[in-house]
């Protein structure tokens, strides 16, 4: 079944159905593949769309391979610092205009067209959040990660279960949407750069009393992903302790 369309057409002055956002770092080798298989899904759907493309201060050619693209309407935003991955979404979903913003990782781990999942449960429900998950039923895994990874991400998805009191069982897959308007107070208050901040973003979307829900996806592991697991998930738990002293501190102003 195809997605229902629930924005403006091309040439129309309402703001597209789908914001598309993809940080990028160091992408060069694969970010032109990702963005014609994104495009090509979104002109088959019939929904009105844009992509942005977040550049985080890259070095090796991804900013000028996006800059082909821009003639079809993709819009590259460019940092010339590397910042994160966390300052790249919030970018990216702060400068979207659409009604539902996505953001995908740039490796495509999960298809493009598991987008259908997220957003018509995001309108059957009504949902703020749609998460994309590969705990929720881990045979949705095509091509796993090693096993010293998966223990990992079981234990942090655990610390974050404890510590942030969310009942999800991924919070870290790079596929999640968002109802743009009704979310965008809780990226306004986002302080982690880094790869915690999904965490963070669910903390506080929880805290707003937002709708959040999560649904399997498929997946496939690649092998050149950024994060490494001892450096950045000792970065991530410290994370986990800097969102509750944050909200011990009333850094994130008033919530609900």
């Amino acid at each position: 079944m195809p997605i229902e369309t629930a924005g403006a057409r091309a040439g129309d002055t309402l703001p597209p159905s789908i914001s598309i956002v993809v940080p990028a770092f160091n992408e060069s080798r694969r970010i032109a593949d990702s963005l014609c298989q994104v495009r090509d899904f979104l002109r088959r759907t019939g929904l009105s769309f844009e992509i942005l493309v977040v550049n985080d201060g890259s070095t090796d050619g991804t900013a000028e391979i996006v800059r082909r693209f821009e003639p079809e309407g993709i819009r590259l935003i460019h940092q010339t610092e590397n910042r994160g991955k966390g300052y790249s979404v919030r970018t990216g979903v702060l400068m979207a205009t659409g009604t539902y913003v996505l953001f995908t990782d740039a490796d495509l781990s999960t298809p493009i067209d598991e987008l259908q999942k997220l957003y018509d449960l995001a309108l059957r429900d009504r949902a703020d959040i749609v998460i994309g998950s590969r705990a929720v039923d881990r045979r949705s895994i095509e091509r796993h990660q090693s096993r010293f990874r998966e223990i990992g991400g079981i234990v942090f998805n655990r610390m974050v279960r404890i510590g942030m009191g969310l009942k999800l069982y991924d919070t870290q897959c790079g596929f999640k949407l968002f109802h743009r308007a009704r979310t965008r107070s809780i990226f306004e208050k986002q302080t982690i750069d880094g790869f915690g901040f999904d965490p963070e973003i669910l903390f506080l979307a929880a805290r707003c009393g937002l709708r959040i829900r999560e649904v399997s996806v498929r997946w496939s592991h690649a092998d050149d992903t950024k994060v490494r697991v001892i450096r950045d998930g000792l970065r991530m738990i410290g994370d986990l302790f800097r969102i509750r002293l944050n909200d011990l501190a009333g850094r994130y102003g008033r919530l609900p």
